[in-house]
């Protein structure tokens, strides 16, 4: 049995495109490459560019 890794949920302010978006997502640190490398899983398969990528944590 794996013992389960701590998360913290993160607010994550970024652009998209040039247009700025908004997610929360449980991440292990506030990084911005964990965070950068989150986003661009969500938004796999497109041509999408994340940019601009700012880790805050969620209140």
């Amino acid at each position: 049995m794996s013992t389960p890794t701590a998360t913290t949920k993160y607010a994550i302010s970024y652009k998209l495109n040039g247009e700025r978006r908004f997610e929360f997502a449980q991440l292990q640190s506030a990084s911005s490459e964990e965070a950068k490398a989150t986003l661009e899983k969500m938004h796999n398969g497109s041509d999408d560019k994340v940019t601009d990528v700012k880790v805050s944590k969620a209140i």
